[in-house]
């Protein structure tokens, strides 16, 4: 192991520097649990968790596991705050764009808007507090001093995510113990927070080395990752460790369905797309049929009202087994998935560890 490896597993208090990418809205306890028993750090993603959930979530993850688990959430979005009200006619237009694909799955599309889309960040962050994992990872931004003086008291380490130099920058000051610089090859959402995401895409092999050199705590690689090869390249690059998603999201453990990962085992690279369609946020996954249908359509409702209004029948096409009609998220290198048990995944990660 490199020095650089060396801090960050004991800083995390893991056996191996590979982390669980955190699913906003796929994440399990099983696989959560299983990473951080083979010996790196099961991650859990809370986007859309209330406090009841977390703490549900935390009791479930406790009674798996005893070893240390990262909780992941979303800092409040400054370009798109949760409570701000849409327009009635853009609600409406907005329903009206997406309602054939309500009929197709046979749900009514909602005609009123809730009273909240998300819960706050202050009642997730006191319920995480409260959970005192071992760490704490955010995205979309810096946490607040206030946050990270909490942290600190209850021994949380905190990890933040960068898409870009400037970012990892800005993390570093605002106190964070490890960042995860993540290239553009990731799938999900991307979380750039100092300018559009479209100004930050920085592919990780020109990433990882840039904020190495640029910060000093250790940095963790992310994006494109999915076997033994992306991680040493990733350790080659400088970085102390990995963080790996779409291998792990084609597993039987994870909270995918068996349509979605059928689709991570058959979308080339090139088919994968970054896209505003499903939530309103840019993220990357499968240019599925109702991504190229919205994207056409040109109605797309800003974050989190895309993704709530689509949430209504998405849910219900995953009871259906209809992959043409879900948010198929997935990186650049879901070509190089070719394990379902998470067991196997991990192995093959641990295989481009040194010694």
């Amino acid at each position: 192991m490199t020095d650089r490896t060396t801090q960050l597993t004991a800083m995390l208090g893991i056996d191996q520097p590979i982390v669980l990418g955190p699913f906003g809205g796929l994440s399990s306890v099983e696989l959560t649990a299983a990473v951080s028993e083979l010996g790196g750090l099961g991650s859990f993603g809370l986007y859309g968790y209330d406090a009841d959930r977390i703490a549900e979530a935390v009791a479930a993850i406790r009674a798996a596991t005893s070893r240390p688990y990262n909780l992941n959430v979303w800092l409040p979005l400054t370009d798109a705050p949760t409570d701000a009200p849409l327009a009635p006619s853009a609600y409406e237009a907005s329903v009206d764009a997406l309602r054939p694909y309500f009929d197709e799955v046979g749900r009514a599309a909602p005609e009123e808007p809730p009273a909240a889309y998300l819960p706050s960040f202050e009642e997730q962050w006191d319920a995480v507090l409260a959970a005192r994992p071992a760490v704490a990872s955010f995205v979309f931004g810096v946490p607040p001093a206030d946050v990270v003086e909490g942290a600190r008291a209850r021994g949380i380490r905190l990890v933040g995510t960068a898409t870009s130099v400037d970012e990892a920058v800005a993390l570093e000051q605002g106190g964070v113990d490890a960042i995860v610089a993540t290239g553009l090859e990731a799938g999900g959402h991307r979380v750039s927070f100092l300018r559009q995401p479209e100004q930050s895409l920085i592919g990780s092999i020109s990433l990882i080395p840039q904020v190495v050199d640029a910060v000093s705590v250790p940095v963790i690689a992310a994006g494109g990752i999915a076997d033994r090869r992306g991680v040493a390249a990733a350790l080659a690059l400088g970085a102390a460790g990995v963080q790996v998603g779409t291998a792990f999201l084609r597993t039987r453990q994870s909270a995918t369905n068996e349509a979605h990962r059928a689709a991570i085992g058959a979308t080339a690279a090139h088919e994968t797309v970054l896209t505003r369609a499903m939530s309103g946020r840019l993220a990357r996954g499968a240019r599925n049929r109702v991504v190229r249908e919205i994207e056409d359509g040109g109605v797309i409702a800003p974050f989190p009202v895309q993704n709530w209004l689509t949430g209504r029948f998405r849910a219900e096409a995953v009871r259906q087994g209809r992959g043409e009609l879900q948010s198929l998220w997935m990186g650049q290198s879901a070509p190089l998935t070719v394990h379902d048990d998470v067991r196997d995944v991990y192995a093959e990660l641990a295989a481009g560890l040194p010694g």
